[in-house]
């Protein structure tokens, strides 16, 4: 896989298995402190501004006062993963975590230049593609990252843009990996921590995703009326979203292709760290066992070297004689095809995709229509998994124009 994270193979997670809960380290606080932002319902205190470095992913033994949502901290940001036009904050921020518990995340806020709009800066909570699951993967962490050129096209519209990192990934703990409550979660809370940041902000939101991604804001949207009832959810994106995980599960043992192992080997890790009853190191080849701890260590397309895992065939990756079916278990209950939304959904699917397959995408609308969600449903020509933000992005313009009544 190359450096373009945004072609995140999510749907090559429809051969394999996907997701894991996860525990997620401890918390805290401190640093220089700001005027305090008060945001009704919501915890109110001096902002903080958080440590230089990597030292702003950790914070102290013991989190903040306040709900799920709160402020930690935040530090300007300039070059990196800044978007042009904005003024650019690297933030950490609690959520509620896989195991019910407050935890720390982190992500980026990028709010235009400018007078704020009556009504406040609309806002648009992006979830991004697959990354990895050690914590240099995290996309605050990382060079701006050149497969979403369309988040600057949206600041210059005049929105403000939000990216969690996802929980474990870049924050504390390890990252539960397509867990869709998990997702869900830090796209939403990352909302509530930006009101803290600036008042001029709306309540205003329309929820967008890449693969991965597409499958959070699916999840994050489902969330929404019941996690953050203050926020006023105008619509959802999902650009080519991952379903249908488990469809395909069992060509875990029968499929030869190395350039999907590196994927399954995460999602086996991500899977031990949530359910360590089940002795996934047990069901590893000795190949793959050797190679195991890079999971934690190597972002995705380091795992797919020739001497990571990118160089073992996929059916070399777990035992004949390991039982499966209660991953496949845990991959149905995060699938996002019966979800209830509650907001207009498009989806955008390039019919060129080799990642996220036209037909899952098909198949996806159908079952959401089916319980009742507003969807509409777009595909493109031609465009492939991560050229489908290119080939979709009119039909978006339009479809947040309309969304946000302007």
């Amino acid at each position: 896989m190359t450096r373009r994270f945004a072609t995140c193979p999510a749907a090559i997670l429809t051969l394999i298995v996907l997701g894991a809960l996860a525990t997620v380290g401890a918390p805290g606080a401190a640093g220089r402190s700001r005027a305090a932002v008060a945001m009704p319902g919501r915890a109110t205190g001096a902002i903080t501004i958080g440590p230089s470095g990597l030292r702003f992913y950790i914070p102290g033994r013991k989190l903040p006062s306040g709900p799920h949502g709160t402020l930690i901290w935040e530090r300007p940001l300039s070059g990196g993963a800044a978007l042009g036009g904005a003024r650019n904050y690297r933030v950490l921020y609690k959520q509620v975590g896989t195991r019910g518990e407050l935890v720390a995340v982190s992500g980026l806020v990028s709010i235009p230049h400018g007078t704020a709009p009556r009504g406040g800066w609309p806002l648009i909570s992006f979830a991004h593609g697959t990354t990895g699951i050690a914590d240099q993967c995290a996309p605050s962490r990382l060079p701006r990252d050149s497969s979403y050129p369309l988040l600057d096209s949206w600041i210059k519209a005049g929105y403000a843009v939000l990216r969690t990192d996802y929980e474990g990934l870049g924050g504390p703990g390890p990252h539960p990996y397509l867990i869709g409550r998990s997702e869900g979660y830090g796209v939403l809370d990352i909302v509530r921590a930006a009101h803290e940041l600036d008042p001029a902000l709306s309540e205003r939101l329309v929820i967008t995703g890449h693969s991965q991604g597409g499958h959070a804001a699916l999840w994050a949207a489902s969330l929404a009326h019941v996690y953050t009832p203050e926020v006023k959810l105008r619509g959802i994106v999902a650009f080519a979203p991952a379903s249908h995980i488990a469809t395909e599960a069992a060509f875990l043992k029968t499929v030869t292709a190395s350039s999907l192992t590196p994927l399954a080997a995460e999602i086996l890790r991500g899977i031990d760290i949530g359910y360590a009853s089940l002795h996934i190191g047990s069901l590893l080849t000795p190949a793959a066992a050797k190679l195991y701890p890079q999971t934690l260590t190597t972002c995705l397309n380091g795992l797919g070297s020739a001497k990571s895992f990118g160089g073992l065939p996929l059916d070399q990756l777990v035992l004949r004689s390991a039982n499966i079916a209660p991953v496949i278990a845990d991959l149905v209950k995060n699938d996002p095809g019966k979800l209830k939304i509650g907001a207009p959904v498009l989806l955008a699917q390039g019919l060129a995709d080799q990642t996220v397959l036209p037909a899952f995408t098909q198949q996806l609308s159908q079952s959401l229509s089916g319980v009742g969600d507003v969807v509409t449903l777009r595909t493109y020509a031609g465009a492939t998994h991560g050229s489908v933000l290119e080939a979709a992005q009119a039909d978006v313009a339009k479809f947040l124009k309309r969304r946000f009544g302007r």
